[in-house]
């Protein structure tokens, strides 16, 4: 089996969720060492490294607040001392709705801190090690709502839809080294948030394919968004969403 020093390495912000962890999941199943990373719930990305290990696969967690720059830096710093980080998919985000005539400073805030903020603090510092690896991949989990639009959650588009602007500028920037900078955007999918948020009757109203995804469904993508085979696909927003954009 190979050790984690001989494999490359990516790491899933946002990992120990049900979104994350499946990304995890695949792209071990892919070959890649994964560092499973969780914002405070260490033991949740511990669970999922446990199941990627169980599994035949190789895997270790970490926990870190990606809106936080200097602590970020100094996570990144110690990965980094292990070895090259040569895949990053950006999972981290969170939600804080309200319509934008009762939003408050601190929740428009709180989600730009976390979901654009957090792109830059955590891609940043990884830049430079992959391109002297000359292979990078960079994966960015956004949303329909950032395509669409959605009531009550301006400040969730806001931050995904400037994740997109960036993610294609920084492929521009960084396509010469072997690295790409890529962008899904899923719809409704299966967890607790969407079974909570989304009856069946709205989702068929909501989606021509008349489901929800799976987290699965989304992780496949990114497994091969991260690939070898995925090195001329490039500067892209790709929809998971059943057909809704």
């Amino acid at each position: 089996m190979p050790t984690p020093t001989s494999l490359r390495r990516a790491l899933v912000t946002g990992g120990s969720g049900e979104l994350g962890g499946a990304i995890a999941q695949a792209l071990a199943g892919g070959g890649y060492h994964v560092i499973v990373h969780a914002n405070r719930s260490l033991h949740r990305a511990e669970a999922v490294v446990g199941e990627i290990v169980a599994g035949g696969g190789s895997a270790q967690a970490t926990a870190f607040d990606v809106s936080d720059a200097e602590v970020t830096r100094a996570a990144l710093d110690v990965l980094l001392g292990e070895g090259c980080i040569h895949a990053v998919v950006n999972n981290a985000g969170i939600h804080d709705d309200a319509p934008m005539a009762g939003m408050s400073s601190e929740q428009w805030h709180r989600v730009i801190d976390v979901s654009l903020h957090g792109f830059f603090n955590v891609t940043q510092p990884l830049l430079l090690p992959m391109a002297r690896a000359r292979f990078g991949r960079i994966v960015s989990i956004s949303s329909v709502a950032a395509l669409l639009g959605n009531r009550g959650q301006t400040n969730y588009a806001a931050a995904k839809a400037a994740m997109h602007g960036a993610s294609k500028s920084l492929a521009r920037e960084m396509a010469s080294r072997g690295i790409t900078v890529n962008v899904v955007a899923p719809g409704v999918i299966e967890g607790r948030m969407a079974d909570a948020a989304f009856p069946p009757e709205r989702i068929r109203e909501l989606v021509p394919a008349q489901r929800a995804g799976t987290p699965e469904e989304v992780a496949a993508l990114v497994a091969f968004l991260c690939s070898e085979a995925a090195g001329y696909i490039n500067g892209q927003v790709i929809g998971v969403n059943g057909g809704m954009a």
